[in-house]
């Protein structure tokens, strides 16, 4: 008797650049539209994608409003030290947390992730976020909502819903943070393994 062996699923691209693009612009749109404006407004990403996705949207708002200074309502919100899944996960080197000069103190934080997953990197952002401040109202925006929630978390901005198995990852490459195997730019959003 033999066995059959099945070659491993290659990496599909689900969002491309453009794609990217479009959904930033969109949600940079929907932030304002929601907001009513760009009063108060702070933009905090996590870490090691969401940081310069919330890079890009500050730009796409700068752009459809210019009384707004991209570099003025951006930040980082590093939230390693408040994740009650630590032993599971691998160990990785905090990121530092870096406040916009005028604080999160009665502003519309907007959290901004890759991926929403289980929600859990959120319950911990929300942990952060409390110990830094008192926002006024904390939303969420993330690239990609893949479903599978453990925690009754929902994101208020997506830039795609994606069901996925839990048996697929999804991979979110910038080019601020990844780098193509040839050592090429890369800006897009890949699903790998399952079936």
């Amino acid at each position: 008797m033999t066995s059959v062996t099945s070659a491993p699923v290659p990496a599909r691209v689900v969002l491309s650049q453009a794609d990217i693009d479009r959904a930033l612009t969109r949600i940079a749109h929907e932030i304002l539209e929601a907001n009513k404006g760009s009063q108060d407004l702070v933009l905090l990403g996590i870490p090691r994608r969401g940081y310069p996705l919330a890079l890009r949207l500050a730009h796409k708002i700068a752009a459809a409003d210019p009384t707004v200074n991209a570099a003025e309502i951006v930040g980082q919100l590093d939230v390693t030290m408040f994740r009650d899944d630590l032993s599971r996960q691998p160990t990785r080197p905090p990121y530092p947390t870096q406040l916009p000069r005028t604080g999160i103190d009665n502003k519309v934080v907007v959290l901004i992730d890759d991926v929403l997953y289980s929600g859990r990197t959120i319950r911990a952002a929300l942990d952060a976020i409390t110990d830094l401040g008192r926002p006024r109202i904390v939303r969420l925006a993330v690239l990609i909502d893949r479903g599978h929630r453990e925690l009754p978390i929902r994101a208020d901005h997506v830039g795609k819903n994606l069901p996925t198995s839990s048996a697929e990852k999804v991979r979110v490459r910038l080019e601020e943070t990844d780098t193509a195997a040839d050592g090429a730019k890369v800006n897009e959003v890949v699903i790998e393994g399952g079936l």
